[in-house]
């Protein structure tokens, strides 16, 4: 099958995850798209093809080389996730290419256009294809095209059975955009020594830096009265909140770029006797993470002090979500080389710098297996206005099958 022709036929499963969910996966339209690779992988001839019942997929290529080759060649995961985001519906997905690009305003439907005005990194895009929504939905190349990428690489190779390599494995994970996609990985079963998630953005991206994040809950527990007798006995949670959230330190992702870490507001919802406020916190530097979490506690203590006679209070909650990979990925950074000698040997600069934001590979680097992340061609992802260009897509295929062979030899 067509590479392209695979990756829209992926899209059009819905497999949009669900937050807050105590169950992986959390929705199990995820296994739709699961039982299509398992089938697709059988049919391939890949071996130790198995679905499990969490919804991941794993499978394996064995290495064709021998002797010594074979002894000092890692065996190499390559991993994306199946679940889209639910910060945008993943049903009823419509996808469309516009050949050739122009530079001038996509038109998605009468209401919406993907226009380089708001989004100047389309002119990045001008002659090449661009596979884009209809507009009402996310696109779903975050991450399926990560998926796609893999799939026609596992195909190319066992159509070729001449080029050598050493053990590919194989995992395809459920959960990733609710940040549950690694919890219950099976590591060992995987068997690779050393992988790499592919599930980034801009074609050339080499990314082992990704932020330490934390989630910080809040309940703020107000005083209600009838606003006619109210001086001096409410204590309004509505503007208690806005008050806390004046007290943190006012680095926000609006304001911030590159290493800088932030506090993010994510939903709050109340009326004057209880209201909760859901936070993200996150920072690349971890003594800076620590002293972000600690200030989250801190400020409201202060509120509970100024305002615990009074009768409201302040209860806070932070949460560990995950830390940077680069502490794991150090030791090994032979993973980043291979990639950029693979990128640069297909025409792509690389382009190595910090995820904002986290990654099933951060979550496996500390399970003990090194995965830093490269990208798929895609852009605006978790949105309407997502978009995937297709010849970063076909280039991210070669890239895949030259980290192969660049591998070779590489185990330590």
């Amino acid at each position: 099958m067509d590479a392209v022709e695979r990756l829209i036929s992926y899209l059009k499963i819905d497999t949009e995850s669900v937050p807050d969910r105590d169950v992986i996966p959390s929705s199990e339209k995820q296994f739709d798209l699961a039982k299509v690779l398992e089938k697709e992988l059988r049919e391939m001839g890949v071996s130790d093809v198995r679905l499990d019942e969490h919804c991941y997929v794993y499978g394996k290529l064995p290495s064709n080389l021998s002797g010594e080759e074979k002894a000092k060649t890692p065996a190499l995961g390559l991993i994306a996730h199946m679940d889209t985001s639910p910060s945008a519906r993943g049903k009823n997905v419509n996808p469309r290419i516009v050949k050739n690009y122009d530079g001038t305003d996509i038109v998605l439907n009468e209401e919406e256009k993907l226009s380089p005005k708001i989004f100047p990194r389309l002119l990045e895009q001008v002659g090449d294809d661009l596979l884009v929504t209809d507009g009402t939905t996310l696109l779903g190349a975050d991450d399926k095209a990560g998926v796609a990428e893999i799939m026609a690489l596992v195909e190319y190779l066992q159509n070729h059975k001449e080029i050598p390599h050493g053990d590919i494995c194989i995992g395809f994970t459920p959960d990733e955009e609710v940040g549950c996609g690694a919890d219950i990985f099976d590591v060992k079963g995987f068997g690779a020594d050393v992988a790499y998630t592919v599930d980034g953005g801009k074609l050339g991206g080499v990314e082992y830096e990704n932020f330490n994040g934390a989630s910080g809950k809040l309940k703020i527990h107000g005083v209600n009265v009838h606003p006619g007798s109210a001086k001096d006995k409410m204590l309004n949670s509505l503007l208690l909140a806005m008050e806390f959230n004046s007290m943190l330190p006012q680095f926000t992702p609006a304001n911030t770029e590159g290493y800088e870490g932030f506090f993010h507001l994510c939903d709050m919802a109340g009326d004057e006797s209880l209201t909760e406020m859901n936070y993200i916190i996150r920072d690349h530097d971890r003594e800076k993470f620590e002293e972000k979490k600690r200030i989250f506690l801190d400020v409201a203590e202060k509120l509970n002090q100024k305002y615990n006679a009074k009768g409201a209070f302040f209860e806070p909650e932070v949460k560990d979500s995950y830390f940077n990979m680069a502490e794991k990925v150090k030791d090994h950074m032979y993973l980043i080389d291979v990639a950029k000698t693979a990128f640069e040997k297909e025409g792509v600069t690389p382009i190595v710098s910090p995820i904002r934001g986290g990654t099933d590979g951060a979550s496996l680097s500390y399970k003990g297996l090194p995965c830093p992340n490269l990208s798929t061609g895609g852009d605006n992802f978790h949105g309407i206005y997502e978009y995937l260009n297709l010849n970063a897509f076909h280039k991210m295929i070669a890239v895949l099958i030259r980290i192969t062979q660049e591998m070779i030899g590489k185990k330590a």
